[in-house]
């Protein structure tokens, strides 16, 4: 995980809605994302279903929120990810 996005580049990176820091989130909460995905049951923000499989996924500060890596983050508001769903 630690390769998908350059430390210097992470830095860079923050939540498209409060501006708070971003952290890649550990290989089983991405390990979590993709079997809830498989399953049918993640859906972003907008209410549309995830359906594709991921490669990583950006951590909001406060844990509420995930923003899903698909060769590049994924930094929109409609498209993150409520960590409520994974629970």
């Amino acid at each position: 995980m630690a390769d998908l996005i350059p430390a210097d580049a992470l830095e860079l990176l923050a939540c498209p809605e409060d501006k708070s820091a971003l952290t890649l989130a550990p290989a089983d909460q991405v390990e979590a994302i993709n079997a809830a995905i498989a399953s049918g049951k993640l859906q972003n923000r907008a209410g549309e279903a995830v359906s594709e499989a991921i490669q990583g996924a950006l951590v909001r500060a406060d844990g509420t929120y995930l923003y899903l890596i698909r060769d590049f983050p994924i930094l929109l508001v409609d498209e993150g990810i409520a960590a409520s769903q994974l629970a």
